[in-house]
């Protein structure tokens, strides 16, 4: 008797299978692993037919020079950056995303995030229960109107579209940079181009961050970038982590330059105590204590959203197992 195809789910999902058991059916043997590491995921994936992998752990070479009988490695999310997709490619495996689960929640998020910081919503509901000030308006002054203020987006993919149409239905002018764009989807959408990241950020009353993390994209939001920011704007960064200068994030909210933040994702998640911005956001001393808000990865979560995401990884799965096309192959 033939043995059945085994995929194994890396981290994240670790019980109640269901969702993945009814796309699978019997086509294959599933298993999740709960690895919080890649180094525990070593004699156990070996005899993958696919991998399954969320966000905490990573799939290097190591691990993927194991994968002699993986015909696919599915990243349940957007980023891929955790995976090593070109020696995946080496190797013959192609890596697929889950590129559409998620795309409303991340932008309904960094809209959230946009109105909490810029309304003053955040900043008055922190001094107030800290018992920082009176009980007045005046605790978030000043606070301007939207209409008419830019948002600026790096990288106008799904998500970064959706949130660009968020903003503009709030009457923003949306102002974005994506270098990988083709000519005339500016036009489509009613949005302006700007050719770089020197025209985009003086004209950004609010950033929102919406790139894949590469090598071109680490910390391009550094002490500069931040300097060319008007004073007085907000940075929303619901992309990843170390897009951001956590370091030049904090001196500019330290300066004031920075009106407010809001972070649904950092350079180390889960960050350590004794990080400097963790610290900063703790401090009731700091301006970062009020002016800071941080989420922890979660931009991405809805029920729906959860449940699509977990069904379309394993339909991934179940068409590599079948023989079929593959999409939103990465690699």
């Amino acid at each position: 008797m033939t043995a059945k195809p085994k995929v194994f789910i890396t981290d994240f999902v670790t019980d109640d299978l269901h969702i993945e058991r009814e796309v699978l059916g019997s086509l294959a043997d599933l298993a999740a692993l709960g690895a919080k590491s890649e180094r525990e995921l070593w004699g156990k994936v070996e005899a993958a037919f696919a991998l399954i992998i969320y966000h905490a752990v990573e799939l290097r070479e190591p691990t993927i020079t194991r994968l002699n009988q993986c015909r696919v490695i599915v990243r349940a999310g957007v980023g891929f950056d955790n995976v090593d997709i070109q020696f995946a490619r080496s190797r013959g495996i192609p890596v697929v995303n889950i590129p559409d689960y998620g795309s409303e929640e991340v932008a309904d998020t960094a809209l959230a995030m946009t109105l909490a910081l810029t309304r003053g919503v955040h900043l008055m509901n922190s001094q107030l229960r800290a018992a920082a000030g009176p009980w007045s308006y005046k605790l978030a002054v000043p606070v301007f109107r939207l209409r008419g203020r830019v948002f600026g987006v790096i990288g106008l993919g799904r998500i970064g579209t959706a949130a660009a149409l968020r903003a503009k239905a709030l009457g923003m002018e949306v102002l974005f940079y994506d270098p990988y764009k083709p000519d005339g989807y500016d036009k489509a959408l009613g949005v302006h181009r700007a050719e770089s990241l020197e025209e985009l950020l003086p004209e950004s009353f609010v950033l929102s961050i919406h790139c894949p993390l590469t090598e071109e994209t680490r910390h391009m939001i550094d002490r500069r970038a931040i300097g060319l920011l008007p004073r007085g704007a907000y940075l929303v960064n619901t992309a990843r982590g170390p897009i951001v200068d956590q370091g030049a994030l904090l001196e500019g909210l330290e300066q004031g330059h920075l009106a407010g933040a809001g972070l649904d994702v950092l350079e180390e998640e889960p960050p350590r105590d004794d990080d400097p911005l963790i610290r900063a956001w703790r401090d009731p001393g700091h301006p970062a204590h009020h002016r800071l808000i941080l989420n922890p990865h979660a931009a991405f979560y809805c029920e729906e959203g959860f449940h699509e995401m977990r069904r379309k990884t394993a339909e991934a799965c179940r068409r590599a197992i079948l023989g079929q096309p593959l999409r939103n192959v990465v690699n």
